[in-house]
């Protein structure tokens, strides 16, 4: 947690807050603050700044706040995900908050099994506990829109082109060949498929919707790990 990231309901006043649970237990056994200390805090949805310590014990922890900061810009980026194993959900959907992607859709593809959508890992209140992590780990406050496409053909022909707009949409698919455009247009839209790739017919319909073939090499890469490669490669 390199970021205390305060709720509404944290706020006891406009500069005062109180935690309790997870972030009260983190702040005590690892940053191990005492009385005094200023820790970085951030309002969700609101301004940064620092908080200092004003009460810390097993009961709760108060912080007097002065937020004056902005939070970091969100890079001008879509990712259109296709649902990944339950058990690499978690840190896609936080790699993605604390990348600083504006939008995660996660979507349905052919190779994505039908349990997955059934995960308690999908639970609104699982994905939004990993994105207020990925805010902390990164320094942010505000969090990324969020969707969910379980319909693959309905997003890909009716939303995804007015995604795209007129910026630039790009799909990673192995051996598609093609290397990384040299210059990218903003806003932009990156596909992510599942590991095996897309199947042919998902690939020609996401070539359709406006998104343009890309290649990363012959290595077939983890989805998160294709996630962090790629939007590396962007240069936002």
């Amino acid at each position: 947690m390199n970021l205390v990231l305060l709720l509404p309901e944290d706020l006891v006043a406009p500069d005062r807050a109180r935690l309790t649970g997870r972030r009260l237990a983190h702040v005590r056994e690892v940053h191990r603050a005492a009385v005094g200390d200023d820790l970085a805090v951030g309002l969700l949805g609101g301004r940064m700044g620092r908080g200092r310590v004003l009460r810390l014990d097993d009961t709760a922890l108060e912080l007097s706040l002065v937020l004056d900061q902005d939070p970091p810009p969100k890079l001008p980026l879509t990712l259109v995900v296709a649902l990944p194993r339950p058990k690499v959900l978690n840190r896609v959907v936080a790699a993605s908050a604390s990348l600083g992607v504006a939008r995660l859709v996660l979507v349905n593809a052919w190779k994505v099994e039908k349990a997955y959508w059934s995960s308690p890992r999908m639970a609104p209140e699982n994905l939004r506990e990993q994105l207020l992590l990925g805010l902390e780990q990164a320094k942010d406050t505000v969090l990324p829109e969020l969707r969910l496409a379980r319909l693959f053909r309905p997003f890909v022909e009716d939303e995804l082109p007015a995604l795209v707009g007129g910026g630039t949409g790009l799909v990673a698919h192995p051996g598609s060949a093609q290397p990384f455009p040299a210059v990218l247009a903003a806003p932009l839209t990156l596909a992510i498929g599942p590991e095996g790739g897309w199947i042919d017919a998902e690939f020609q319909s996401l070539l359709r919707a406006g998104l343009r073939p890309l290649d990363l090499g012959p290595r077939i890469l983890r989805t998160e790990t294709a996630l962090a490669a790629l939007v590396g490669r962007l240069g936002l």
